[in-house]
């Protein structure tokens, strides 16, 4: 019977700076080790465990204290989690570290000017239009984080570089 638990990866940044992209890369990873491993996305969350809320802080709070426990659960069942949602606020990351004993902290550093041009989805030009409320980084503040174990620049490396920065360190935990 394997009672190991299983890592938590919290990649935190702001809309369009690269989280999605490299939580993948992540999951890749445990993938080809042959480790069990589950990716949890904050727009694949919102659409569906979380639907029901909207983007005020306090539907944010809940939102990302429903992920931190589902990650606790799946942590403590041997399961790898990686998990990429925008967790703007010091407050709630610290809430989803508490719950794990292997936690490990991604701030996925990008500029505002940078993650605009990358937004395919049109998102930045609607906030700046206050057609969408309440979006971090426009109207809505993202607290950067205090002492995350891993920062990635994403502006300045390329995936390939900013994924095996973390699967280094990944790699020292297991």
């Amino acid at each position: 019977m394997n009672n190991k638990k299983g890592i938590v990866i919290w990649f935190a940044g702001l809309p369009c700076s690269g989280k999605t992209t490299l939580s993948k890369e992540v999951e890749k990873y445990f993938q080809e080790k042959g480790l069990p491993v589950q990716r949890l996305d904050g727009d694949v969350v919102r659409t569906t465990i979380s639907d029901d809320l909207g983007f005020s802080k306090k539907d944010r709070d809940v939102n990302i204290k429903r992920m931190a426990y589902l990650a606790q659960i799946l942590s403590n069942n041997g399961v790898n989690v990686v998990s990429a949602f925008v967790s703007p606020y010091q407050e709630m990351r610290n809430f989803a570290r508490s719950l794990q004993d292997n936690f490990i902290e991604v701030y996925v550093k990008c500029s505002p000017k940078k993650c605009v041009e990358r937004d395919i989805k049109g998102m930045y030009k609607k906030a700046l239009n206050n057609e969408i409320k309440d979006f971090t980084g426009v109207q809505d503040p993202f607290e950067e984080p205090v002492n995350p174990e891993i920062i990635v620049d994403t502006e300045n490396k390329n995936k390939e570089e900013n994924a095996q920065e973390i699967i280094n360190y990944i790699e020292k935990q297991l």
